[in-house]
């Protein structure tokens, strides 16, 4: 067994989550359990009292914390310390939602004049783009532009954008391709103009793999459709630190946007590797995301435990997939703007904290790194909400929900509403099957049958819930539940003490393909590997099976 789990306070939080009263009972002790168990900053308002907690059970989640050092590695990662100890590399996607007073140290000097220059080349570039002075090898101005990354510098810059579509400024449209599957890119240059495209290509080497195939496919397209080599600098723009292969493409050295090791792909939206939503969006609306999230930044390395957001939702994560057995966390948006956060958060914390060893090389003992998934209401109350109800399985789940619509209609919000609270309440007190039986009572059916239906008609309930709240969606709220969520990811690997910022099993997933591709091409022979890999590769090349 780990240090960790021989702990007192690990043995007193099994013992506490064996001996908790049903959540039902917990409510009807307690009238002010919402008053206690809720808290509110950076334009959120989180309602945790839905949660399999009592006080002895929050006391002894704060000691497991203050166990862990949590307050320190906060200030040590805020501070630019090395905490990525097997890329020794700082943490500071924080520095890039700085305030330009600030001083942060990284590789020996003060990183946030670095990071206000880029910023302000950001928005001459945006500005430049929005009001036309930027034009394309003809003389229009641009429509569309076509943003090329994977992972972090795919899914962060699409999904923000998706989420602040009411704030697109006119005429202007984007188009997201991170998958090498010849397919995605070629359907969305479908329709588009190349005299009035532009292309922003996102990888911090200018060499990962999905990234350059589909930006190569992009320049040829382009080529193709009337542009010239030197026409590429008016509708190619990067964001990479390998200066000299981006240039080398054609694009000019002034239109290359810098990344750096400090900040990991997951945590870098709020870099130039968002300049797709500050085009998008407008730079002020770009920089009041940004301030959001240095709100919550703020809260986080400010507030203590006890009233601290991220704390909080790290600690209930870790409290269910270590001491009640749940294997997974749905994250479900009452907002349609909202729809794609589940799979960003998943990136965000899967990617993070999907881990085997703790930071001193030690084997876990314990449960780390949850399947996050989920989707937008009222979708899922048709479909996987059934599991979340009736399941054998313990999933908590986050309901998020801003209380005005960008589009006000009808009855439409209050609908929405009364669903996304009445699915809280559902999960937690759920149905006993006196209750069940009663609501059959006038039915002119059997008592046997009565009793049948009664019984598939019991819930448990005891079901985990948290409930984010804003007053709209707006970019600051959005910026604070990101860093919100981001945070959060933090806490729980602090208290694992593992490390949440490398990704040594994306690594090894990319060498093995750059492997099979020389097979697959014939330049190495396949006979070598496993049957089946060596079988499926042979399938490949005759091109049927």
């Amino acid at each position: 067994m780990t240090h960790l789990t021989q702990s007192n306070t690990w043995q007193q939080l099994i013992q506490n989550a064996s001996v908790l009263p049903h959540m039902r009972e917990l409510f009807a002790q307690n009238p002010q359990r919402f008053e206690q168990l809720s808290v509110k900053d950076c334009g959120l308002l989180l309602d945790y009292s839905k949660n399999r907690i009592n006080d002895e059970t929050l006391s002894l989640l704060f000691k497991l914390a203050k166990e862990a050092n949590l307050s320190d590695k906060i200030a040590a990662m805020f501070n630019g310390d090395i905490i990525n100890n097997t890329e020794g590399r700082a943490v500071l996607h924080t520095a890039l939602r700085s305030k330009p007073e600030q001083v942060i140290m990284a590789e020996g000097k003060n990183i946030v004049p670095e990071v206000q220059q880029t910023l302000a080349k950001m928005q001459q570039f945006v500005e430049s783009v929005q009001d036309g002075h930027w034009k394309g090898y003809t003389g229009k101005t641009i429509t569309d532009i076509v943003s090329i990354g994977i992972g972090g510098s795919f899914l962060g810059p699409k999904i923000v954008s998706q989420a602040l579509r009411p704030y697109w400024v006119k005429g202007l449209n984007c188009h997201f391709v991170a998958n090498v599957d010849a397919t995605s890119i070629c359907e969305k240059l479908k329709g588009l103009d190349a005299e009035t495209t532009l292309f922003v290509m996102s990888s911090k080497s200018f060499g990962t793999q999905e990234t350059l195939t589909n930006t190569l496919s992009a320049k040829d397209w382009f080529l193709a459709n009337g542009g010239s080599q030197t026409d590429v600098a008016k509708h190619f723009v990067a964001v990479t630190s390998n200066v000299d292969k981006a240039t080398e493409f054609g694009i000019d050295a002034e239109n290359i946007f810098p990344m750096w090791d400090w900040v990991g792909g997951r945590y870098s939206l709020w870099s130039a590797i968002g300049l797709p939503i500050a085009l998008l969006i407008g730079f002020d609306n770009f920089t009041q995301l940004l301030d959001g999230a240095h709100q919550m930044d703020t809260h986080f390395a400010q507030t203590p435990l006890e009233q601290n957001m991220p704390v909080i939702m790290g600690m209930l994560s870790v409290l269910y997939g270590n001491f009640h057995d749940a294997q997974s966390h749905v994250v479900l948006t009452y907002d349609h703007y909202l729809r794609g956060l589940p799979a960003y958060f998943q990136q965000l914390d899967m990617e993070s904290n999907g881990k085997s060893v703790m930071l001193d090389g030690t084997q876990v003992d314990f449960s780390t790194g949850p399947v996050i998934w989920g989707g937008e209401g009222t979708n899922g109350q048709h479909a996987y909400h059934q599991l979340l109800h009736q399941g054998t399985a313990l999933i908590p789940a986050d309901f998020i929900m801003p209380l005005q619509s960008h589009n006000p209609l009808g009855e439409h919000h209050n609908q929405l509403a009364s669903n996304c609270f009445g699915q809280t309440q559902a999960l937690m007190q759920g149905r006993t099957y006196d209750e069940a039986y009663a609501e059959l009572a006038e039915k002119d059916i059997p008592e046997a049958e009565k009793s049948l239906i009664s019984q598939h008609k019991v819930m448990s309930g005891n079901k985990p819930s948290n409930t984010l709240l804003m007053d709209k969606l707006t970019p600051t709220t959005l910026g604070a539940l990101i860093a919100l969520y981001e945070h959060r990811t933090f806490v729980q690997g602090a208290i694992w003490q593992i490390n949440s910022f490398d990704q040594w099993g994306v690594e090894l997933g990319k060498v093995l393909g750059n492997d099979v591709l020389d097979r697959i091409g014939a330049e190495k022979d396949a006979s070598e590997l496993d049957c089946s890999s060596n079988a499926l590769i042979n399938l490949y090349r005759q091109g049927q099976i």
